[in-house]
């Protein structure tokens, strides 16, 4: 690997290299090494690993009121192939990547290799600078991906079931209520109860107005009997 390209991908992942030859091998694809040992493919087992370990502690961390079955569902979607591929392509990382010849020709590559090199430069900065590298590197690309998974997409929409409910068995719209607030300005959580009528839900709290006015709207479909939550935590809407 040309110094040159080692500086641009140290420049990428804003991390210098004390063993340039980790950094290397993280391109090295199967197809052309002369052993499979010598390729990325056991440092991008090791990264995904790490990569799970550090969505993992970071959805903990942000998200103290999630049930463990929520916390999975971010996860799957902050650690998907489609996911590692979208970010590995945002940097540029897979058209590093020394490919046998029978690849070359191909006009893009499968998504499972972006991915895979993703994850082997996170094996490949765990290695050389321990998991604050990795993290380091990680989390600014992460928090946004998981951020949008805890608020919408990879949770059910609890607000639009409670609303139609109400709308149509009620004759009236769920309100939403913010009765408390604590935290720092860049930190804050919320705590917000659902009304219908004259009639309040119990409140709880979350990282966000829009996640505690999600959870406020299950709490409220649990006691109006709309909705049960098993040991894992997976909420099933009664039939």
């Amino acid at each position: 690997m040309e110094q040159e390209a080692v500086e641009q991908v140290e420049s990428i992942v804003g991390y210098h290299f004390a063993d340039p030859a980790l950094l290397e091998r993280v391109f090295v694809h199967s197809s052309v090494a002369n052993h499979r040992l010598e390729s990325n493919e056991r440092l991008e087992f090791l990264g995904d690993s790490v990569l799970g370990l550090i969505a993992c502690q970071r959805i903990f961390n942000l998200y103290p009121d999630l049930l463990e079955g929520d916390m999975t569902k971010i996860k799957s979607a902050a650690v998907s192939r489609r996911t590692c591929a979208k970010i590995a392509k945002s940097l540029g990382l897979p058209k590093l990547l020394v490919l046998g010849k029978g690849m070359q020709g191909q006009a893009a590559l499968p998504q499972s290799l972006s991915a895979a090199v993703l994850e082997a430069i996170i094996g490949a900065l765990y290695l050389d600078g321990g998991f604050e590298a990795a993290e380091g590197f990680l989390l600014p690309l992460l928090d946004p991906i998981i951020e949008a998974a805890a608020e919408s997409g990879h949770q059910q929409n609890f607000k639009s079931v409670l609303q139609q409910y109400a709308q149509q068995q009620l004759d009236r719209s769920p309100g939403y209520r913010t009765l408390d607030e604590k935290g720092p300005d860049h930190a804050k959580c919320f705590k917000v109860c659902v009304e219908i009528g004259d009639r309040q839900f119990e409140a709880v709290w979350g990282q966000s107005k829009k996640l505690a006015e999600q959870q406020a709207a299950l709490s409220a479909l649990v006691q109006l009997g709309l909705a049960v939550e098993d040991e894992d935590g997976e909420v099933r809407l009664v039939e």
